[in-house]
């Protein structure tokens, strides 16, 4: 087979070389004045590919980001409303041991009174803090309205029971704002675990001066009655009316029933009862309303003053319990806060080897670009050279 040679297929080849040239000075002229490698899918299939699915990785970096800081407002005003109502609970503590003072004035006790009702009214506007983006931080899902509403006999709550968890890092939660019924409705009465108080329509002196669990392997989790008889006697009774127990009351001695201690001061009188058993739940804005109820009833015989002790005694117990309540609300958030950084730490650092990666992919190398861009330069001078060198060849030359 024989190969001829023409003047055309000469030009030919020179032009489809010089084009070839062009375009690829064209292309580096272009990542030049881009600063980008990839300036179209063609140029790299496969690293455009993991390009676009890392531009969605930093996108969804970035929303992990914003939910952060959206939790984090929240749980930093979760924190300053926790740190105020446990100023409120910590004051109408102060003021419940200076009213449980025997000595204290009627007209003392009203003007403590006032006082309380002032607290009340403070802790019910912090329960209904808003989070600044017309969100109430303390009802939970039902957060669009206020959740705590005075009703009659106490506070309505229309809030929810969720506590909502944000993705904040790729598989790490953080969880929102505690909704308002965990922290202002279901608290531990007594001591959190057993609660004790006279029955009401007590006659005598007798009051609850301390009670706790001696063993918790021998106590059941039970609710017992001790009921007192004209002579001292008294007997125990379970939550089914069966007598356990009896014994001589000694004023001060503890009574102990299946791994339960009740200590009575006093002298309770006949048909005189007090119940221990395993401490329920109480609202705070209850708390405080038994507060206000055992600072304005009459107290001008013993027994009543007796059962005015024992009911602030009683407050006195739930308010502190409400305290260390919050405390562990506050503590809870704090946990969560410190979630938060790390993630951010997380974020921060996983976005770095994103961007870095990216930059291998996308970004110019403009020292390598620079170089074969003069590179396609010369080339394509001596393709030019040689093509005008090309152009002046001619048989004609060779007659001459």
């Amino acid at each position: 087979m024989n190969n001829r040679i023409s003047t055309g297929m000469l030009y030919q080849q020179s032009i489809g070389t010089l084009q070839s040239r062009q375009a690829t000075m064209a292309k580096l002229q272009q990542q030049l004045a881009s600063g980008q490698k990839l300036t179209t899918a063609k140029d790299d299939p496969v690293g455009a590919g993991s390009a676009v699915g890392l531009d969605r990785t930093l996108a969804e970096l970035e929303r992990f980001g914003a939910n952060s800081n959206t939790v984090r407002h929240r749980l930093n005003t979760q924190e300053n409303a926790l740190a105020q109502a446990g100023e409120v609970m910590g004051r109408l503590q102060v003021l419940t041991v200076q009213a449980n003072n025997g000595a204290l004035a009627e007209g003392d006790r009203r003007a403590i009174a006032a006082e309380v009702r002032s607290l009340r009214d403070a802790l019910f506007d912090i329960a209904n803090t808003a989070d600044g983006t017309g969100r109430y931080l303390f009802g939970g899902n039902q957060d669009g309205a206020p959740p705590f509403a005075r009703a009659a006999g106490g506070v309505a709550y229309s809030g929810d029971q969720t506590q909502r968890r944000v993705e904040i890092a790729p598989s790490m939660f953080a969880a929102d704002a505690l909704p308002g019924s965990e922290i202002f409705l279901r608290v531990r009465t007594g001591d959190g675990r057993v609660d004790a108080a006279a029955v009401a329509g007590n006659t005598g002196s007798g009051q609850v001066a301390g009670f706790g669990v001696t063993d918790a392997e021998q106590w059941n989790g039970g609710r017992y009655r001790v009921v007192f008889a004209a002579d001292g006697a008294y007997d125990i009774h379970d939550a089914d009316g069966v007598a356990v127990a009896s014994g001589t009351f000694v004023p001060g001695e503890p009574i102990n029933v299946n791994g339960l201690r009740i200590s009575i001061t006093g002298a309770p009188a006949a048909g005189d009862a007090f119940d221990i058993g395993p401490a329920g739940t109480r609202d705070v804005f209850a708390t405080i309303d038994n507060l206000l109820q055992g600072l304005t009833m009459p107290a001008s015989t013993d027994a009543q003053r007796a059962t005015q002790q024992e009911t602030l005694r009683s407050a006195l117990r739930d308010i502190a319990a409400a305290e260390a309540h919050m405390i562990d609300a506050r503590a809870a958030g704090g946990a969560q806060l410190a979630a938060l950084e790390q993630a951010d730490e997380l974020r921060a650092s996983f976005g770095v080897t994103v961007q870095e990666t990216l930059f291998g992919l996308r970004d110019l190398d403009y020292a390598d670009a620079i170089t074969r861009f003069n590179l396609e330069k010369v080339a394509i001078e001596a393709a030019q050279l040689s093509f005008v060198q090309m152009q002046r060849l001619s048989l004609f030359n060779l007659i001459r």
